[in-house]
């Protein structure tokens, strides 16, 4: 039989295109298990939208389960630039702040020396620079016989315990070791220093090169300041305990010599934070019921209903926060939300009443804590809500679980798709080889015929020649 290289050539069919028909034909039986992978793929998105929306309902939750947040006061400044900050230990009270001196670090130079800064200076045998402090402290600091400027400025910023930051200045004629106490105060100051042979016992006071220039020199103070008419002495310019859980921070006070920065400190109960916090757990909540509404939506188009329609792990989520916010606390003056003026509204949202919220905020914090936080961080309202979400959102939560499922089906279709794909392919295959079978069989048939035909007409010719 003859050999056919292109269907439809021997037999003049469009062989090709039939062929291309049925495997067209053929692929569209793919078509549905696509459809499926994608809804699965569109299933695991909603899964996760639906996890960041859980996520940030947490997050709310997890600041209206902190005691501190319903004892928070904040410290109000009016006059100068003074900062305070209150913790929960402050107490509401009104203070007048005076503050004359801000605490300062203590500063010195050296006389100047003629010779370069890297120079080797005779030490007369000192193996230590002694630096002394304004509380009667020194340190010792071991530097290398015959060191150079440098080098003594190089050993007593690589001592951990020296308490002053060196550098080197050029005066315009020389150069002098300048020291600046790290610390602020009286006590920390730099007062002086000298060099000392350490190899004696006790170590011994030998001349330097140069000494501390008493014209540069400037000692650290204290910060001076009353409050309500009470003076007080401090080494920082951040002073904890004048005013009790009041943190002052005097830094960025500016006070000529001879004047006095007045300020008054208002310390409030800071009833911001707790409706900020409460309204933004109404608000997350609600934010999590849109994102549910939108992947549960249908309107009667399939086409554009939601991924998750119907969907059991969104009934699940659903009813067991439902039961959680319904449910309430135990123990307390307040049980439920209704309580606080947070209620359930039809379409499964929360509404607040802004000025019955505000009244318990104002008027009775320790009710509000008590219901949220409870007296154990998993009693209060907000510790059942974290519980049962973390429990949803976990390794086998019904979140998780979703998503794996979804996973699997996605990865099933996708090995089904395999299997068809190949079977497709063996029936284009055998197609194939029928077509050009049946190619080559009416080729030769053609052939054939055309044979026959030219016998028939030379036989014809023949008998019509002996007639």
């Amino acid at each position: 039989m003859a050999t056919i290289t292109s269907l439809g050539v021997g037999s003049g069919l469009d062989l090709t295109g039939l062929l291309d028909q049925l495997q067209e034909a053929e692929r569209g039986k793919l078509a549905p298990i696509t459809r499926q992978k994608e809804q699965q793929q569109d299933k695991i998105s909603a899964y996760g939208q639906l996890q960041t929306s859980l996520n940030s309902f947490q997050d709310a939750v997890a600041k209206l389960n902190d005691p501190k947040l319903y004892q928070s006061l904040s410290a109000n400044v009016r006059g100068d630039a003074i900062k305070a900050t209150a913790s929960a230990s402050a107490l509401p009270g009104s203070y007048r702040v005076e503050v004359s001196q801000l605490a300062t670090s203590g500063t010195l130079a050296s006389n100047r020396i003629t010779g370069e800064k890297n120079a080797a200076l005779d030490l007369q045998g000192a193996t230590a620079i002694r630096l002394n402090f304004g509380g009667a402290d020194s340190v010792d600091i071991a530097i290398a016989p015959n060191s150079s400027l440098e080098a003594i400025r190089n050993a007593i910023n690589a001592h951990k315990d020296a308490g002053v930051n060196a550098t080197i200045i050029n005066d315009g004629e020389g150069y002098r070791l300048a020291l600046s106490s790290k610390a602020t105060g009286a006590d920390a100051s730099i007062e002086g220093f000298s060099f000392v042979d350490t190899s004696q016992a006790p170590a011994a006071t030998v001349a330097g090169p140069f000494s501390e220039d008493a014209a540069t020199k400037r000692s650290g103070e204290n910060a001076a300041l009353t409050v309500n008419g009470i003076a007080i002495s401090s080494a920082k310019n951040q002073i904890e305990g004048a005013i009790q859980g009041v943190t002052l921070n005097l830094a960025e006070l500016s006070i000529a010599e001879g004047e006095t920065a007045t300020s008054t400190i208002s310390v409030e109960r800071d009833t911001l934070k707790q409706r900020e916090a409460i309204n933004g757990f109404v608000k997350a909540f609600n934010d999590l019921k849109g994102t549910i509404g939108k992947l549960t939506s249908f309107n009667g188009d399939s086409e554009t209903a939601g991924e998750l329609v119907g969907d059991s792990t969104v009934r699940t989520i659903e009813s067991r926060l439902r039961n959680v916010l319904t449910g309430g606390v135990e123990g307390g003056e307040l049980g439920t939300l209704n309580q606080l003026g947070i209620t359930l509204q039809r379409d499964g949202k929360l509404a607040v009443d802004d000025d019955k919220l505000s009244d318990l905020v104002a008027n009775n914090p320790q009710a509000l804590s008590d219901f949220f936080a409870g007296d154990k961080k998993e009693n209060g309202l907000a510790g059942k809500l974290s519980t049962t979400i973390d429990q949803m959102l976990s390794n086998n939560g019904v979140v998780k679980l979703a998503i794996s499922g979804a996973e699997n089906r996605i990865k099933s279709l996708g090995e089904r798709f395999e299997r068809m794909e190949k079977s497709i392919e063996g029936t284009i295959a055998r197609y194939r080889t029928q077509f050009s079978q049946l190619d080559a069989m009416i080729a030769q048939m053609n052939s054939m015929s055309s044979y026959l035909t030219q016998q028939f007409d030379a036989l014809d010719a023949q008998l019509g020649r002996k007639r």
